[in-house]
């Protein structure tokens, strides 16, 4: 197929699609970091900074992939249609759809999709695509389960007018059972930017890489090593926990601070996700209708469904297409000695918000950022009612 990158931040798609044998003619993205990285990654694919100013999409286009901003869904199930000026980004690609029927459409985003105004964005988006005549599928997938130690959901949405989305996103599915907590044997991920409301604790993995801090930084995770060493992950390993070769990202640092790597990074779309889903674009597989259930009229739509042109369903399915076990996280890392340690000021300000949080924790685990911050020079802040930080929610 011949390709649309629209939003196509750092071409994690594209990367994918062209892995699997598609190849690109349009990207699209207005971020100047974005435009580096793409011009040094596809440099002779043509490039165009703002979808709003895109009159049409290039005539041998027969896919678009569409990783809008998550954000843009604010809007989307608040008006009567998406095809206009008060719909935001995602309504510019029902716009570009309108003037170019293209068979086939990818989109991927954020699972808070799901329950955004309690539902009504996702049925807002395929109502637009069942308007068109196209036919949808889509499912929630986890990164994890391709080969890479990052715990990352996303929804992964398939419309077309030529084959039939459900023989895509749901001819696979092989569950894998996650890893329980280890600590000591075990590498394990979370946020040290959180610590009050959550902390996306991650097994040998590390949460989902994102493009942002809760006050609106770019920041790793951190990662508590069975050693006891408390890291920071080095950012050519952040772009290999995405499907990346290291330094993918590098080219953004000529128009742009080096932290905004780690935002390019965590926007992105996690390359052999892509790939699979570019695959089975090619040779789609069978689809079990037993798992069809019924689609409800109201509230949050299931984290999988389809419809086949005249009806929609809910489908039981899990996230896990291909069920690829990563390599132990102690393995993976390529430049752990690189990779610098938790700051004492970072470790201290964690530590600090977990004493006013109502999280609990696994055994062990404040005791192990203890020993940290004071390897670090730090002193550790007293502690709470003893017995009321044990366990860590899961």
């Amino acid at each position: 197929m011949r390709a649309a990158g629209l939003f196509a931040g750092i071409g994690g798609f594209e990367l994918g699609l062209a892995r699997s044998g598609h190849a690109t003619d349009l990207l699209c993205d207005v971020l100047p970091a974005s435009r580096a990285v793409l011009a040094a990654r596809f440099p002779d694919v043509e490039y165009r900074d703002d979808i709003t100013r895109l009159r049409s999409l290039p005539a041998s286009t027969d896919l678009v992939c569409a990783g809008f901003p998550c954000q843009d869904l604010s809007q989307a199930g608040r008006t009567a249609g998406l095809d206009g000026e008060r719909s935001g980004l995602i309504g510019e690609v029902f716009r570009l759809l309108s003037r170019r029927r293209v068979p086939t459409v990818v989109v991927e985003n954020v699972p808070f999709m799901l329950q955004l105004n309690g539902g009504n964005a996702m049925r807002a988006i395929v109502d637009e695509f069942e308007r068109r005549g196209y036919r949808w599928a889509y499912r929630v997938v986890d990164t994890f389960s391709f080969g890479l130690p990052q715990r990352r959901e996303r929804v992964f949405l398939v419309a077309s007018r030529v084959l039939d989305p459900a023989e895509v996103l749901l001819a696979d599915d092989r569950p894998l059972i996650r890893p329980g907590t280890d600590l000591g044997r075990l590498a394990h991920g979370f946020y040290w930017t959180e610590g009050l409301g959550g902390l996306g604790w991650a097994v040998d993995s590390v949460p989902t890489l994102k493009n942002g801090s809760t006050i609106g930084i770019p920041s790793p995770p951190a990662i508590l090593m069975p050693d006891g060493s408390l890291i920071k992950p080095d950012i050519r390993d952040g772009e290999r926990l995405q499907g990346f070769a290291a330094d993918w990202t590098e080219p953004a640092e000529s128009v742009a601070r080096s932290s905004i790597r780690w935002s390019l990074v965590g926007s992105a779309v996690s390359v052999p996700v892509a790939e699979w889903v570019g695959r089975r674009l090619s040779a789609p597989g069978p689809y079990d209708r037993s798992r069809d259930r019924d689609f409800p009229a109201f509230g949050r739509p299931p984290r999988a469904a389809r419809f086949d042109g005249k009806r929609r369903f809910a489908v039981s399915i899990g996230v896990d297409p291909v069920g690829v076990r990563p390599p132990p996280m102690t393995e993976f890392l390529e430049y752990t000695e690189s990779a610098p340690p938790l700051s004492a000021k970072a470790t201290l300000g964690f530590l600090a918000r977990t004493r006013r949080a109502k999280l609990r924790f696994e055994p062990g685990f404040i005791e192990a950022v203890e020993r940290h911050l004071v390897r670090m020079g730090g002193e550790v802040p007293p502690r709470a009612k003893s017995g009321q930080l044990e366990l860590l929610a899961a």
